[in-house]
């Protein structure tokens, strides 16, 4: 049955990669890529932390919500937007309670943010960070309101690890069980990779390339000071390993390696399945960071002569089989771009998310993206991916890219557990 489902989702994927819908409706409420429109929602400021290790790197003793904190404090400053001109915020977070609703406010307020300005979380899985900006761009169109800060905060350091079975809600395990899709749901993630590779024949060799490619170019851009422009400083203290206080200012992303090769990556032992091909090498690592994206009607932002540097275009999330929920920028992508009327090869550059190398090469190949377009500094499986912050994360990143190559259009896309895949579509301006 599964493999049936598999079956008919990839026929349904390759014709949604040829056939635009006609009406392109989304480009009807977020404008076409090149046009410019008083009621644009553009983008003012995009900024992060560096994303440190989890569990010993320098924000190992970080509480999350003094990572949110300084984002949201930057962003404001590094556009001179007023604050009292920012309406609502939404912060992505997934693994601490509550998706940390109450201690997300209390950082907005601490971050000299009026009681007016409103906040509200949310938990879409690995895609929380961009569906926080995807929800105030919506917002924004809407006339609910003309300026907004969508976030992401993950501490994977003290939200525990995910699938822990001690962290899971209390929900009716058997009748789950009995119902093969929802039953896919409990996969454990490095399960769903190995579904993955499996089923679409990717190799542990071509997965240990891709690993060696992202720490290659991180490690690039990390040496060229390629990030420096959008990640912001945290001063925070560190217990080291003899238990030594110290103060440090973090401003440099911890996990890339550089000099990492196939023949290091091919002693490691597989980590989710005996005899598998996902090893602790090829997937992305655990992080902790947060990220912030300043959004504003376009009229606003040129009544306060505020600078714009790119236009959000359009949002798509889809949903695919939870056991191999990583091929689900595979089915988000085709649908935004149909939506926008756009093709693969009409965008510059992809950030996707590097989950694990098998599903990244999965939607790599299935949508026929150019290597050199996907991750040019590198992904998750390099640079980690604190969960709830990576959306906002990589349209920092993105459009920090964008603006130092030149280059006009960008999708950020990752796959979501429980099975779906979101994508977002942006403009450099």
């Amino acid at each position: 049955i599964i493999m049936d489902r598999v079956e008919k989702l990839s026929g349904h994927l390759s014709a949604n990669q040829t056939t635009a819908k006609a009406n392109y409706s989304q480009t009807a409420q977020f404008g076409k890529v090149g046009s410019k429109n008083a009621d644009d929602v553009v983008i003012v400021s995009a900024l992060r932390t560096a994303i440190c290790k989890g569990n010993k790197g320098q924000f190992k003793d970080t509480t999350p919500d003094n990572l949110l904190m300084p984002v949201l404090q930057a962003v404001v400053e590094q556009s001179g937007v007023p604050k009292e001109l920012v309406k609502d915020t939404v912060v992505g977070n997934v693994s601490t309670m509550g998706a940390y609703a109450m201690p997300a406010r209390a950082a907005q307020l601490r971050a000299g943010f009026p009681v007016e300005t409103s906040l509200r979380t949310v938990n879409r899985q690995c895609s929380s960070g961009l569906q926080a900006v995807a929800s105030i761009a919506a917002d924004i169109k809407a006339g609910f309101i003309d300026a907004g800060i969508g976030a992401g905060v993950e501490s994977m350091t003290m939200g525990g690890a995910p699938g822990d079975p001690s962290t899971l809600p209390p929900f009716d395990m058997s009748s789950v069980f009995e119902n093969p899709l929802a039953a896919g749901c409990l996969n454990p993630m490095g399960i769903t990779s190995e579904n993955v590779a499996e089923k679409f024949g990717i190799t542990r060799e071509q997965q240990d390339a891709f690993a060696v490619t992202s720490h290659a170019k991180a490690s690039n851009a990390i040496k060229k000071g390629l990030f420096k422009d959008e990640i912001v400083p945290v001063k925070t203290t560190f217990t080291d390993k003899e238990g030594n206080e110290k103060e440090v200012v973090v401003d440099t992303d911890e996990g890339a390696r550089e000099g990492t090769n196939v023949e290091g990556l091919a002693k490691l032992k597989a980590a989710f399945k005996k005899g598998g091909s996902t090893t602790a090498g090829n997937s992305s690592q655990v992080s902790d960071g947060a990220a912030a994206v300043l959004l504003m009607r376009r009229s606003e932002a040129e009544k306060h002569k505020l600078p714009i540097i790119g236009v959000f275009r359009g949002f798509k999330v889809a949903g695919v089989p939870p056991e191999i929920m990583g091929i689900g920028p595979a089915a988000a992508i085709p649908e935004l771009l149909a939506d926008v009327g756009m093709g693969i090869k009409d965008i510059d550059v992809y950030e996707l998310n590097e989950a694990f190398a098998s599903q990244a090469l999965y939607c790599r190949d299935k949508l026929g993206i150019p290597e050199d377009r996907i991750n040019p500094n590198g992904g998750a499986i390099a640079l980690g991916h604190p969960l709830g912050c990576t959306g906002a994360r990589q349209v920092a990143t993105l459009m920090n890219h964008l603006k130092k190559s030149g280059k006009k259009t960008g999708v950020c896309s990752m796959c979501i557990g429980t099975g779906m895949g979101a994508a977002a579509l942006f403009e450099a301006q």
